[in-house]
């Protein structure tokens, strides 16, 4: 008797071993499948309110709540990578990063959707939020607030932004953004040309004149028709005649002659009446 039972205790154990197995598979399953449908049902309520949430976002921004703005783009954008409004997103929270101050993040998210989207239509806007956020981030506390002259400070981001914005009006005459760019490549010419005079003049100043002629010509060709011009033209002369080279020097005379002399001033002045 007891072999019988001896013999008989291994199957019972797998048998019995065998049934907990079969239900913990059981619960398993049903765990996995309430979990599947339960983020379905999430799914389909997230499909279903990123519209909404699209525009409670566009409200924010209208109102001027930009963090609330930022904080329902940042979540449907990763959320919905590939929702039809996902390249829209970028654009919309490109410009609520530069509204609300953050440079870093406008730039950051404007080369985002350059880099992915080449050739979309609206590549100009991207370009424009970009330029403006180097642009505003170039500009000192004291300029913009007292707009002091502070030539002598490099122009921080300045270089960048007037890059940008003469890559936007290059390729996109055209577009609604091109006549504000025009004018801000304005302003960054003049306080560009402006530092490279400064910088040219400490140069003349230790002697250091091909130095000083590599900064004038640089403010003289890349940052063409700035109101320093004529400063720069002066600090050519200088520098021509201190290497001795005094053709140069005459040449560049004539030329300042020619278009800062008081009559070709006049000239200007009845042409623009």
């Amino acid at each position: 008797m007891s072999n019988v039972v001896e013999k008989s205790m291994p199957h019972q154990k797998v048998m019995k071993t065998s049934r907990v197995l079969r239900a913990l598979a059981m619960l398993m399953f049903v765990a996995v499948f309430a979990t599947g449908c339960a983020g379905e049902e999430e799914e389909f309520d997230l499909n279903s309110s990123i519209r909404d949430a699209y525009v409670d976002a566009q409200d924010a921004v209208s109102n001027g709540n930009y963090r609330k703005a930022i904080g329902i783009f940042e979540a449907l954008q990763a959320r919905f990578p590939f929702s039809e409004f996902s390249t829209q997103i970028q654009l919309e929270l490109a410009y609520a990063y530069y509204k609300d101050g953050r440079a870093e993040q406008a730039i950051e998210a404007g080369e985002t959707f350059l880099r992915e989207n080449p050739t979309h239509a609206r590549v100009d806007y991207a370009l424009f939020i970009q330029g403006l956020a180097y642009f505003d981030r170039g500009q000192g506390f004291l300029e913009r607030l007292f707009r002091k002259d502070i030539n002598s400070r490099p122009p921080r981001d300045g270089q960048q932004a007037f890059s940008i914005l003469s890559r936007l009006v290059n390729r996109y005459p055209a577009s609604e953004y091109a006549a504000d760019a025009e004018q801000r490549m304005v302003y960054l010419k003049n306080r560009l040309a402006a530092y490279e005079n400064e910088v040219a003049r400490f140069y003349l100043s230790q002697d250091a004149y091909v130095a000083s002629l590599n900064r004038v010509k640089t403010a003289l060709e890349t940052y063409h028709g700035a109101d320093s011009g004529e400063e720069s033209l002066r600090i050519m002369i200088e520098s021509y005649e201190g290497l001795g080279m005094t053709e140069l020097a005459d040449d560049t005379r004539r030329v300042l002659e020619k278009n800062f002399s008081a009559d070709a001033n006049q000239s200007a002045v009845s042409q623009n009446p």
